[in-house]
């Protein structure tokens, strides 16, 4: 994936401890327990993360004996990722730091049926926007953060996926990761704090490792376009592409005491799901799990954008559009107790901009199907309004992570 990672499977999961310990902080001595690397390992690795500006000290913790434990903790101005929620209807780019609190915010309307064209243009166009709002918060990361900040490109980053980004985004302050063949540059860097990469999250199905869409339902133009590829040309810095339910679900996973396995069920412009098995996203082997809302649950219903009939995506919306909201939450609740039961998953999270406009209707028609058949996953809502956008940070800075 064209994705920022660090040198060491190791110095992630202790960089991911300091993450998820938050400003509170954890000690050399609480990081080798919970990794089972040698104190000296340790020791080894944060000296390294410090120097890097990744980590700094967070103060003492009193300990059984002897000196006090120094604590340390992540420096979330390290870096910054872009997330981008290319909706059916509506653009929603964000920037957000290490830790994934967001910084900077920008939407706007937009139709996915004007063209790739056309909306790629707006994209990028948005997202030096966006840089551009957000370059104070960033030139804040301060003197001791290192212009690279020891994240280097993983090994599937090459130089198409790191091409110059041209006039235009280097005036928005795009501050790229230079190619082999980038002359370097002169003077000090313009900005302590990089930009790792933007991660995208459109409407599926899509293919995630090759970065193109695939037939989207009600956009069949989108299929088989270079997304991934034309972007990163255009804003030179490296992308990831996925499905936006995907991008939410990696989201909610990364999130301090999430559930070990969930279904992220997002209903908005459309229905789909997100699926969470063992701590991380399950996408299958052609990365197009969690098609939900083509799932058939009417044999002779009325037809589907994408050539099926009765699916639980034109059934739901259609609840909707006649106002019986309680409905459609019956109807989601169906396709929800099937993933439930095919996965014996621990909890069941709502969102979507449908869901939130009556959160307490979608959960409890849900549960109360769920109830109904004796399954007795949890059912709440847990996708925020940005949710999708944050997510597509997530793509970025979830490889820094390890996770």
């Amino acid at each position: 994936m064209n994705v920022p990672a660090l040198r060491s499977p190791n110095a992630a999961l202790v960089l991911d401890l300091l993450r998820t310990a938050g400003e509170t902080g954890i000690s050399r001595l609480e990081l080798a327990e919970r990794t089972g690397l040698t104190p000296q390992a340790v020791s080894k690795i944060t000296a390294r993360l410090r120097s890097e500006g990744l980590a700094t000290e967070a103060g003492h913790r009193a300990s059984t004996g002897g000196k006090p434990r120094t604590v340390l903790r992540l420096v979330p101005t390290a870096g910054y990722a872009v997330g981008v929620h290319l909706d059916r209807d509506e653009l929603t780019t964000l920037l957000t730091d290490l830790a994934g609190t967001v910084v900077a915010r920008r939407t706007r309307a937009l139709d996915l049926g004007a063209g790739a064209g056309p909306v790629l243009d707006a994209v990028a166009e948005e997202v030096r926007g966006l840089l551009t709002a957000g370059s104070a918060a960033r030139v804040q990361a301060g003197p001791d953060v290192r212009p690279d900040a020891g994240l280097d490109a993983g090994p599937d980053v090459g130089p198409d996926a790191r091409p110059d980004p041209g006039p235009d985004a280097r005036a928005a302050g795009l501050n790229c990761v230079p190619g082999p063949d980038s002359a370097p540059a002169a003077g000090p860097a313009p900005d302590p704090a990089p930009v790792l990469g933007v991660g995208v999250a459109m409407p599926g199905p899509l293919d995630h490792r090759a970065g193109v869409p695939g037939r989207v339902t009600g956009f069949p133009e989108w299929e088989g376009h270079p997304v991934r590829e034309e972007l990163a040309r255009r804003l030179g810095l490296p992308v990831v592409l996925d499905k936006d339910t995907n991008a939410a679900a990696l989201g909610l996973a990364v999130r301090p005491a999430a559930p070990g396995s969930f279904a992220y069920v997002h209903l908005g412009t459309g229905l789909g799901a997100g699926l969470v098995l063992g701590g991380a996203p399950l996408r299958g082997d052609r990365t197009g799990a969690g098609e939900l809302g083509h799932q058939t649950v009417q044999l002779d219903g009325p037809p589907c954008g994408c050539g099926g009939r009765g699916c639980l995506e034109v059934l739901c919306l259609a609840a909707v559009a006649r106002g019986d909201d309680a409905g459609a939450a019956r109807i989601l609740g169906a396709g929800a107790a099937n993933v439930v039961r095919l996965l014996d998953i621990d909890e069941v999270l709502l969102g979507g901009r449908l869901v939130l406009a009556a959160p307490e209707v979608f959960a409890g028609g849900v549960r109360e199907v769920l109830d109904g058949l004796g399954l007795t996953a949890p059912v709440r809502v847990a996708g925020e309004r940005d949710a999708v956008a944050e997510g597509a940070a997530w793509l970025i800075l979830a490889p820094v992570f390890g996770t």
